[in-house]
């Protein structure tokens, strides 16, 4: 089983939205890739409670797959790549791990 961990930091102001709300956007759009894309066999997005530090990455997502051949296909389908393209607009850092167990 693969792994899949992605950190996000937001700008404070995006595409006309606020911080908490490109947040929530992209949870749902996340949220939204469980039974589209067969090969996700898990998905969780978190968003940083605001009363923790402020260095603190904004959103979390923690994903399972069984194969790194099963990531690729989730990385690289049109539903994850809308996604993937809206969060590069909001976006200000990213940090990712993948690892099998």
């Amino acid at each position: 089983m693969i792994k899949h961990i992605v950190f996000f930091k937001l700008a404070e102001q995006a595409e006309g939205k606020t911080k908490a709300e490109n947040a929530a956007i992209i949870k749902q759009d996340l949220e939204g890739l469980y039974g589209v894309i067969p090969e996700l066999k898990k998905i969780e997005v978190g968003i940083n409670h605001p009363e923790t530090p402020s260095n603190n990455y904004d959103i979390c997502l923690y994903c399972e797959f069984e194969s790194v051949a099963d990531l690729d296909i989730y990385q690289n389908h049109p539903e994850h790549l809308k996604v993937v393209a809206y969060i590069a607009k909001v976006r200000t850092d990213r940090a990712c791990v993948d690892y099998e167990v």
